[in-house]
């Protein structure tokens, strides 16, 4: 069983969201502010949270800049916003995902199983468990990933990047295709968010990202992984 905490200061919205996630047999956490998330992931297994943005005292982008310090569990942002300045805002700092409130259950529920399926599902028997290049470790079973030794915190998305990269060092995957196999969806105009998760895990894994060891541009293609396997 898969365990989903839910974050929303609206307790008739968790109330109906833990009904459509429990007939889907999800276990369900609630919480309804964004220190009670936080306590619940110190001290419960969670798999995915979904996060109302709006929150009185601290809202959900300060509960997912908190959260991401700890923790890579795939995050859909819950809000009444439609405006892209927000989704933009939440996937800088971490999020995998947006439902924009009136949301529908049916839409919601595909959207948690496609973030499962890619965060703890993804991959087939034929690629290695554990990936290595140069001093970047990939272990996909424990989702973890080391730099020269020591761990590095990375978001889901930046973690699937990384994944396709370190799959086939030297080959060139433009944005488009990043985002298709990453996101699983069509990357019409989406080209940019490939492009914001790149520098992102950059200055995770490298020690210069201006001058980069192991995810390296290729003008007008894309990009690709280099380093000694």
């Amino acid at each position: 069983m898969y365990n989903i905490l839910v974050c929303d200061d609206e307790r008739d919205i968790v109330s109906a969201l833990n009904i459509y996630l429990s007939s889907e047999n999800y276990g369900v956490f609630s919480a309804y502010s964004g220190q009670e998330m936080l306590q619940i992931m110190d001290t419960e297994t969670v798999h995915l949270v979904l996060l109302d943005v709006m929150m009185p005292g601290m809202d959900g982008i300060t509960a997912l800049k908190k959260l991401r310090e700890k923790h890579n569990v795939p995050v859909i942002m819950l809000t009444a916003k439609s405006e892209d300045t927000d989704k933009v805002l939440g996937l800088n700092i971490g999020a995998d995902d947006y439902v924009t409130k009136p949301f529908n259950p049916v839409e919601l529920l595909a959207r948690v199983k496609s973030q499962l399926r890619r965060y703890l599902l993804f991959g087939g028997n034929t690629t290695p468990a554990v990936l290595s290049i140069g001093g970047v470790e990939l272990d996909d079973s424990a989702k973890s990933v080391k730099l020269d030794g020591e761990e590095v915190a990375l978001t889901p998305k930046e973690f699937e990047i990384l994944r396709l990269l370190m799959q086939n060092p030297g080959k060139v995957y433009s944005p488009r295709e990043i985002y298709r196999q990453v996101w699983n969806d069509m990357p019409i105009g989406n080209e940019n968010t490939v492009a914001v998760h790149i520098r992102h895990l950059r200055e995770k894994i490298e020690i210069n990202p201006a001058e980069p060891r192991y995810i390296k541009v290729v003008w007008g293609q894309g990009y690709k992984m280099e380093g000694k396997q």
